[in-house]
This record gives structure tokens, sequence and C-alpha cells, in this order.
């Protein structure tokens, strides 16, 4: 499994032959200038929530890919409306794709389109390859649900917002390791903004000091796991 950081809380994904996009945030990113959309290839995207620094690139995407966008019902069917394929879930709900298993998990924050839609309820994705597992948060606060993933899914990798402000810190995010038995993480959803901005170089350190492993991608860098 490859996995690409395209800056913000967008991610790319290959899994079992085909290509994932998560929460595409990108042309609008003056951080990701560098990242041409239209050099992406999709056959899934994936949608953690409503808000626009998570779906501004979907559309785009999704017409030239002809890629599946996989969410919750309520974003799912928002982008069918518009003449896009899209994979409907909700929280607790796994589907066996071609490239392996996605469960829907909880996320605390909240989940409206710019134009004032309603985008159903966050979450995040757990996604079951078939060699390895990864946990993909989303803008969530720490919560005691992300105790239930370790009972069902071995993780090799857990990806977790740390900004602060919008989510969760660095602190919180440490103990959210612990929760889902998971000491390699991926940080996102950090210094994009002013509200979001970090000192990379203490949260990883606050990482090592617990024996764990936090990653902070360049962006348009990946990781082979």
């Amino acid at each position: 499994m490859k996995i690409t950081f395209y800056g913000h809380a967008s991610l790319g994904i290959e899994v079992g032959g085909k290509n994932i996009i998560v929460d595409p945030y990108i042309t609008a990113n003056e951080l990701a200038s560098h990242i041409n959309i239209e050099e992406l290839k999709a056959d899934y995207i994936l949608v953690t929530h409503a808000h626009g620094d998570h779906v501004l690139d979907v559309e785009a995407i999704a017409r030239r890919t002809g890629a599946t966008i996989v969410s919750n019902a309520e974003i799912a069917w928002y982008f069918e409306a518009k003449g896009l394929k899209s994979h409907p879930m909700n929280h607790g709900g796994s589907w066996k794709f071609d490239f392996g298993t996605v469960k829907y998990v909880n996320a605390i924050h909240s989940s409206s389109f710019n134009d004032g839609k309603y985008g159903g309820n966050p979450g995040g994705f757990v996604i079951e390859g078939e060699h390895k597992n990864i946990y993909i948060a989303g803008d969530t606060a720490l919560t005691f649900d992300m105790k239930l993933i370790p009972l069902r899914t071995k993780l090799d990798l857990a990806i977790f917002p740390i900004g602060n402000n919008f989510t969760m810190d660095v602190e919180d995010a440490i103990i959210a390791s612990d929760f889902v038995e998971c000491d390699k993480i991926l940080g996102c959803h950090y210094d994009t903004f002013g509200y979001i901005k970090i000192d990379k170089e203490e949260a990883k350190k606050k990482f090592f000091d617990r024996g764990k492993d936090l990653m902070l991608l360049e962006i348009g860098d990946s990781i082979d796991i």
C-alpha cells in the first residue's frame, strides 16, 4: 500500500491495483500549488465529511476520472444528483470493494456543504487491504469510539488530524494512537490555515518520547507500508 500526501487532509492511496483519493482539497491550497489535479489517478474518492476543505476538488476529479465517490449517504447522494457515481455508506457499515474492505466509522465533528446543504454525519474510514490495514480518522475530536477499532482490525497505520482548534491536537492524537493500538501515525490537517499551524519538530518529539512514530510528509511525498 502506497500513501501520498497532497496537503491538508488530502491523500492518494494505491492498493490492490486501484487508486483512491481521500478528501481532495488541493486547488485552493497554496501549499499544494505544485500538485496538478489533472494528473491524479482515481478509481475511488473517499470523503469523510462535507466541509469545503475536504470536498473542493471532488467533482472535478470524479468527472475527469469516472471515480466512484464513497461517503455517508447524504454526501454520496449530493454528488449523485450532479450525475456522478457514488457508493453511500453509514456509520458501522462496511463494504468489500475490489481493493479491500472499507468500514465507515464515527467521528466527532460537523458536516455541511458550503452552499448550506446538509452533509450528513462526519466519519472516518478503516481500510483493510490484502496485506495492510489503515485508519483514516477524518476531522475528529478524541473519542472512546476509537477503542472499538482494534477489536476488529489490527492497524498498520493511523492517519490523524493534529492541527488543533477544529480537531484533535498533538496530545489528543497521542492518546488516540493508544486507543487504536497503533504506534505508526501519519499526521494531517495542520499548517494550511493560521488556526492550525503547529511546531512540527515539537510534535514529532512528543510522539517519539512516547515510543511512537509521527510522520509529517512534505506535500507530494509518499510512504509505503
